[in-house]
């Protein structure tokens, strides 16, 4: 009660009113990802690698777009299931996505695993507004998570992305088997960042057939509570976003995550390939709550 207490005074003064930002999330390139991330149905390492769906083009894309933000969304995020960011034809059809996104006054986010200087600079030009890339987890945990890439090359990505001028989206996922102190240690690399990291997506694991963490227990609500809690404690300005893991909350369970600090929720029926929450029934969870949605015209 006292860490939701201390929580709820930081998150007033830096969020006054309590608006909430509505993100939509679309995976552009689905599954054959090279990474062997334990959690990932994506991933060619696993059984459960959604693999055969085509890329989809660029107007197909807009159009979803178009439609979350008739749905109430402010933010539009697109993922590509890659290790690094593809040149030629596809990052090309990338930045007129992101140019399209953000010609309809909405905030553009591309999660595409590693990038060059170079294709940051870009993607800055085109006018991304924010680039996706997790640390997923505590250093001294990753290497039972993740071991096709090592947590210094995720560090040297976000480092690109910030001397590109693009602001930071940057979380993790807790439920993996970890202890209380690799969420402390996870929090702590993140608020140890200057700045900190503009959106910091707060992750529950989707234990999803197929992956190495399928037998995963589900982590006790009020563990998610506390690990918003404690992010937005540590990084008062940032945008923390509830993520994965909502389909399985109750909505007093989402309702305390936004006591706690949470200031956005990602919106729609999908999260790249595992479920989430109905739009309707998150527009009657933020009527319930008296929450009021981020509105603002986002330039282009």
């Amino acid at each position: 009660m006292d860490l939701l207490w201390q929580a709820q005074g930081v998150h007033r003064q830096a969020n006054p009113g309590y608006r909430v930002q509505l993100a939509s999330l679309l995976s552009v390139k689905t599954g054959g990802c090279e990474e062997d991330c334990a959690y990932c149905p994506q991933s060619m390492h696993n059984s459960s690698d959604v693999t055969g769906q085509p890329e989809l083009e660029v107007e197909p894309v807009l159009a979803r777009a178009r439609a979350a933000k008739d749905a109430g969304a402010h933010r539009f995020c697109m993922g590509w299931a890659w290790r690094d960011i593809r040149d030629g034809a596809p990052f090309e059809a990338m930045l007129s996505m992101v140019r399209g996104v953000r010609a309809l006054g909405m905030e553009a986010c591309v999660t595409a695993g590693m990038l060059t200087d170079s294709q940051a600079a870009r993607l800055a030009e085109a006018g991304l507004t924010s680039y996706n890339h997790n640390l997923d987890t505590s250093p001294e945990h990753y290497d039972r998570i993740i071991t096709t890439r090592t947590y210094e090359e995720r560090l040297e990505t976000l480092a690109r992305v910030r001397k590109a001028g693009i602001s930071m989206c940057c979380g993790g996922i807790i439920g993996m088997g970890e202890t209380l102190t690799d969420r402390a240690s996870l929090l702590q690399v993140l608020a140890s960042m200057n700045p900190h990291p503009e959106s910091v997506p707060i992750n529950a694991l989707v234990a999803v057939e197929g992956t190495p963490l399928e037998e995963q227990p589900a982590i006790d609500p009020l563990e998610l509570v506390r690990m918003v809690a404690v992010a937005r404690i540590l990084m008062p300005h940032s945008r923390v976003r509830l993520s994965a893991g909502r389909e399985t909350m109750s909505r007093e369970g989402q309702v305390l995550c936004l006591l706690a600090g949470a200031d956005s929720i990602f919106y729609g029926e999908t999260l790249l390939t595992t479920g989430n929450p109905d739009v309707e029934a998150d527009q009657q969870l933020m009527s319930v709550a008296g929450v009021n949605p981020w509105q603002e015209q986002v330039p282009a």
